[in-house]
C-alpha cells in the first residue's frame, strides 16, 4: 500500500482527489498539506498545516511515494500577477521538489489545456512554467492533466464560470477528433482519473487531455 501526499485538498478538484484517495485501498496514508484544519477526519488521513512560506520547515512530514498537485487560484481571489505566480508555479514546483528529495516516485500534476511556457498569456504561460519544472525535477512517472472546463457544482459562486459551462455544454457535442481536448470535464472526474492514472504507470511522462481523462473514468 503506497503513501501519497497531496496539495489543494480544500479546492473542487482536490476535494475530490482526496476522497478518492482516502477511499482506495492502493493507500495506507494520505497526507494533506492544507492552510487550517480539516473539517473531516479519516484513519489514513495526515493533516499538515502549512503553505508556501512555511513548507521548508514542513519538510519532515513530507514523505511518500507519489505527490498529487491540485494547487490553483483565480484572478479574483489572486489580482496580484507576482501572488497569482507564487501559487499557481512556485508553491507546486517547491512542493515537488521537497517531495522527491523525500522519496517521492510520481508526480501528478493539474494544469490546463493549451498549458505553454512560451505563450504571450499569462495564464496559460504560467501553466506551461509550472509543467516545464516539474518535468526538469525528474521523478520516475510524471502525469500532467490538461483539462478545459471544470464543470459540477462549486460551493463558491462564480456567476461568469456558471455562464461560460453553460455555454460549454451547449458547444460539447461539436468538439470531436483534436477539437475534444476543449471539452468539459467535472472535477471529480478530473481526481477520477488522477487517481487511476496512479495504476498504470508505464512511461515517463504521461499528459492527460479530455479523452484521456474520459477513458481512464469510463474504462
Amino acid at each position: 500500500m503506497k503513501k501519497a501526499i497531496i496539495f489543494g485538498a480544500t479546492g473542487f478538484v482536490g476535494s475530490y482527489l482526496m476522497s478518492e484517495l482516502l477511499n482506495s485501498s492502493d493507500y495506507a496514508r494520505v497526507t494533506a498539506v492544507v492552510r487550517k484544519k480539516l473539517s473531516i477526519s479519516h484513519p489514513k488521513l495526515n493533516t499538515v498545516i502549512g503553505d508556501y512560506h512555511s513548507l521548508r520547515a514542513l519538510e519532515a512530514d513530507l514523505s511518500g511515494d507519489e505527490i498529487f498537485l491540485a494547487l490553483g487560484t483565480t484572478r479574483k481571489n489572486s489580482p496580484d500577477k507576482t501572488t497569482y505566480y507564487q501559487v499557481d508555479h512556485d508553491y507546486p514546483v517547491l512542493a515537488a521538489q521537497i517531495a522527491k528529495a523525500r522519496g517521492a516516485k510520481s508526480v501528478f500534476l493539474v494544469t490546463a489545456v493549451g498549458a505553454n511556457p512560451h505563450s504571450h498569456i499569462f495564464y496559460v504561460r504560467t501553466k506551461g512554467e509550472t509543467e516545464r519544472d516539474i518535468i526538469a525535477l525528474d521523478f520516475e512517472y510524471t502525469h500532467i492533466f490538461r483539462p478545459s472546463m471544470i464543470t459540477g457544482n462549486r460551493k463558491e459562486k462564480r456567476p461568469l464560470e456558471g455562464l461560460m459551462i453553460g455555454i460549454w455544454s451547449a458547444i460539447d457535442p461539436i468538439l470531436v477528433g483534436k477539437a475534444d481536448r476543449y471539452r468539459g470535464i467535472t472535477g471529480q472526474d478530473i481526481a477520477k482519473a488522477m487517481k487511476n492514472s496512479a495504476i498504470h504507470l508505464s512511461q515517463k511522462l504521461t499528459i492527460y487531455h479530455w479523452r484521456e481523462m474520459n477513458n481512464l473514468v469510463r474504462g
